[in-house]
């Protein structure tokens, strides 16, 4: 790749990486909730899963779309339905003091990496880097792509960790807690909006 389409391709990473979608806002509600420390696994399975999609979507995963296009409806319900439930989840994960750590926990690295193959921004984003960055579906270039995801979404998501963290001194109160988890949950439902509608 040349230089000015390496530096396309950062900023295209680094844009769709750190605008709000799921990925963001679930660590963001973690950060509030867990710190900072205890979503670091959520934070890892994100960049390590979203970069291993990436190159199996570039390997030739995509075409699976092209060839049987019933694919894409299935992945988009069960998308839609996973994330509705994680909605749910993180908008009733306020408890009584001492409650939450006894029976909330964060996402753990495998459950975040696999969380990606749901992600309907994690799919529009892999399929197009891939067909605007590695149009020639070499490896070499299926695997900058995957590690310049991998490279900028670190930095991204804990801006978003870090941001609800920060929250958390606002957030002692255990109604403004649950104000700011079912925001979030909402924020989750609205960012499905695109894919649903689309």
């Amino acid at each position: 790749m040349t230089p000015d389409i390496l530096i396309a391709l950062f900023l295209f990473c680094l844009v769709s990486t750190l605008t709000p979608g799921p990925n963001n806002l679930m660590v963001m509600a973690s950060g509030a909730n867990f710190g900072y420390r205890r979503t670091l696994p959520h934070m890892l399975g994100i960049a390590v899963g979203f970069g291993l999609m990436t190159v199996l979507v570039g390997l030739g995963l995509m075409q699976v779309f092209d060839l049987f296009p019933v694919t894409h409806t299935i992945l988009t319900v069960a998308s839609t339905a996973y994330l509705l439930w994680l909605a749910w989840k993180i908008a009733n994960s306020t408890a009584p003091e001492g409650e939450v750590e006894a029976n909330a926990r964060p996402f753990t690295f495998l459950q975040a990496a696999a969380f990606q193959w749901i992600n309907p921004k994690a799919w529009t984003m892999a399929l197009s880097a891939i067909t605007f960055y590695a149009a020639d579906r070499s490896l070499l270039a299926i695997l900058v792509v995957a590690a310049m995801f991998a490279a900028v979404c670190i930095p991204c998501v804990s801006v978003w960790t870090v941001l609800g963290q920060q929250m958390r001194r606002f957030l002692t109160n255990p109604a403004r807690l649950r104000i700011f988890n079912w925001g979030m949950a909402l924020l989750l439902v609205a960012s499905l909006a695109p894919v649903v509608f689309h």
